[in-house]
C-alpha cells in the first residue's frame, strides 16, 4: 500500500471543506480516554523499507495456530471445517475471472452461473424454494432479514431470541437504532438452552405490531430449536419469522429451517469452503419464500435463453442502489462476494450429498465423544438437556475464564467463556469440535482440563 502523506496546507484546506478545526475533531466518538496520541504511541525509530519488512515478518512469526501446535476447541460461531485442496486451485480457473462485479453478462458467464448453481445448492442445503447472493456474512445477512420483514409486514417490531448469537444481535441493533424502540428480546429456557416460547408470548403485547421473530439453530449454545410451534403461532398472527446460523452443516443431519415453514432463512456460510483466514472473508446466505421474492436485498441470478435458444446467465433482480434509484433499493450493502460464493458452490460440488452428510456425522461424532469423555472424567457436565450438533455447553466445577487461562499455559484452548457474554454463565464452557480436531487432540484437552481443574 502506497504511503501518500499530506502537507499542513492541504490538512488545513480539508479540514475547512469539511467544516472541522482540527483532526482531533474527527474522532470526538471515540471516549477522551481511549484515543492515543502519536507521542504516546512509543514508535521505534524510522527504518528503511528492508528492514521494516524483516521487521514485520519477525511480528507476524509470533502468530501461532492450529497446526503448530495450538490444541483449540473454539467455535462460538467460526468454525474450522477443511478447504479441500482442489478448491483453491478450480477457483484461479480463467472461466471465473471476471471484474469485480457481472454486469456484463456476454462476458462473465462463469461467474454469474457459479452464482446460480451457489443460489441452487444454498436453497437445497436450507430447504427454501429461493435464495440469492451478495450477503457480507451471517450478521449482515440476518439483520437485512429483520428489514425486508418490516418492509414486507408493514409492521415495526423485531423480536429476537437471547439464544441468537450476541454479535448477530449487536448488529441488529445497529441496523435498528434510528428507529425507535422497535428491537426487543425475549429469553432463553435455563433447562433446555432453547428459546423460550411463553417468555415470548407473555411480553408481545400486541401480536399485530411485530413484523418479525428471529431465532437461530443450531443456536449460540449449539443447540439445535425445534420451531414448530413458534412458526405455527407467528402464522396465526401474521408473523414472519426469520431462522438464522452459523454452522449449516447441522442441516444434513438435522431438519432445514424451511421445513418448519420459516419465512426467511439468513446465516453464514464460511464453513463451506472460504475458511478462517484469521477471522474472515465470510459469506452470507439468504434465502426467503416466493412471495418475497422482490423484496429480498443483494442480488439474484437467473437462468434464461439468448434469442438463438442458448443457455445463459444473469443478473435478474438486483434491486440495490447500484442499480436503481436509492429511494427504491431493498439494500444499499454493496457487494459481490462471487469469489466466496464460488468457493462455497465448489465446496459443496467437491463434497456431493453423501459428502456432505459425512462430514456432518464425523462432526457430531466427534463431539459425543468429547462430552463423554468430558462427564466420564468428572471434568464437567452437559449444562443443557436438548440436542446438539457439534457444539454443546460443558458446565465446570470453577470459573471458565480461570480454567482457560490456565490451559493456555500449555498451549489448548478448551473452549470460550460464556460468562464474557453473560454472568450467570460464569462456569459454562462452550466447546466445539469439527472433522478438524481428531480423538487425540480432544484426549489433549481433556488432560489439560483435569490439570487445570486441580491446580
Amino acid at each position: 500500500m502506497r504511503y501518500l502523506p499530506h502537507t499542513e496546507e492541504e490538512i488545513a484546506s480539508m479540514l475547512e471543506a469539511i467544516g472541522a478545526e482540527s483532526i482531533d475533531d474527527l474522532f470526538e466518538a471515540i471516549p477522551e480516554h481511549l484515543r492515543q496520541k502519536a507521542a504516546q504511541m512509543e514508535l521505534p525509530d524510522p527504518m528503511s523499507e528492508i528492514a521494516l519488512q524483516r521487521h514485520l515478518g519477525e511480528l507476524a512469526a509470533k502468530n501461532r495456530v492450529s497446526p503448530d501446535g495450538i490444541t483449540s476447541l473454539l467455535g462460538a460461531g467460526c468454525y474450522d471445517h477443511v478447504v479441500p485442496q482442489a478448491l483453491n486451485q478450480l477457483l484461479l480457473r480463467a472461466e471465473f475471472l471476471t471484474s469485480y462485479t457481472p454486469y456484463q453478462p456476454e462476458i462473465s458467464q462463469g461467474t454469474t452461473k457459479a452464482i446460480f448453481e451457489f443460489q441452487s445448492m444454498v436453497a437445497e442445503v436450507v430447504g427454501m424454494p429461493i435464495a440469492n447472493a451478495s450477503m457480507y456474512d451471517g450478521a449482515h445477512a440476518v439483520a437485512e432479514a429483520a428489514l425486508m420483514a418490516q418492509r414486507s409486514s408493514r409492521r415495526k417490531n423485531v423480536w429476537v431470541a437471547e439464544s441468537v448469537h450476541p454479535d448477530y444481535r449487536k448488529v441488529m441493533q445497529t441496523y435498528l437504532r434510528w428507529q425507535e424502540d422497535v428491537y426487543r428480546e425475549f429469553g432463553i429456557d435455563d433447562d433446555t438452552g432453547r428459546f423460550d416460547l411463553e417468555d415470548l408470548k407473555a411480553r408481545i403485547e400486541n401480536p399485530k405490531e411485530v413484523a418479525c421473530i428471529v431465532f437461530q439453530t443450531p443456536n449460540f449454545l449449539g443447540v439445535l430449536e425445534n420451531p414448530q410451534e413458534l412458526v405455527d403461532w407467528a402464522k396465526e398472527h401474521k408473523i414472519l419469522v426469520v431462522a438464522t446460523f452459523n454452522e449449516p452443516h447441522a442441516f444434513a443431519l438435522s431438519r432445514p429451517p424451511g421445513d418448519f415453514g420459516v419465512d426467511i432463512c439468513a446465516g453464514e456460510a464460511m464453513g463451506f469452503g472460504v475458511g478462517q483466514a484469521f477471522g474472515g472473508p465470510s459469506l452470507g446466505i439468504f434465502a426467503g419464500r416466493k412471495k418475497q421474492l422482490r423484496a429480498m436485498p443483494g442480488r439474484l441470478a437467473g437462468q434464461t435463453v439468448d434469442s438463438e435458444g442458448r443457455e445463459g446467465y444473469v443478473l435478474t433482480l438486483s434491486t440495490r442502489e447500484q442499480h436503481i434509484r436509492r429511494e427504491r433499493a431493498t439494500s444499499n450493502i454493496c457487494t459481490n462476494q462471487g469469489l466466496m460464493a464460488l468457493a462455497a458452490a465448489i465446496y459443496l460440488s467437491l463434497m456431493g450429498k453423501e459428502g456432505f452428510r459425512n462430514l456432518a456425522d464425523l462432526n457430531m461424532a466427534r463431539s459425543r465423544y468429547a462430552l463423554d469423555l468430558f462427564e466420564s472424567q468428572g471434568l464437567g457436565k452437559q449444562a443443557f438437556d436438548a440436542p446438539f450438533f457439534n457444539e454443546f455447553v460443558l458446565e465446570l466445577p470453577v470459573s471458565a475464564r480461570e480454567t482457560i487461562d490456565r490451559c493456555l499455559t500449555r498451549d489448548v484452548i478448551p473452549g470460550f467463556d460464556l460468562g464474557s457474554i453473560n454472568p450467570k454463565w460464569a462456569n459454562y464452557l462452550l466447546v466445539a469440535t469439527t472433522e478438524m480436531v481428531d480423538r487425540d487432540a480432544i484426549d489433549r484437552v481433556a488432560d489439560s482440563l483435569e490439570w487445570a481443574l486441580k491446580s
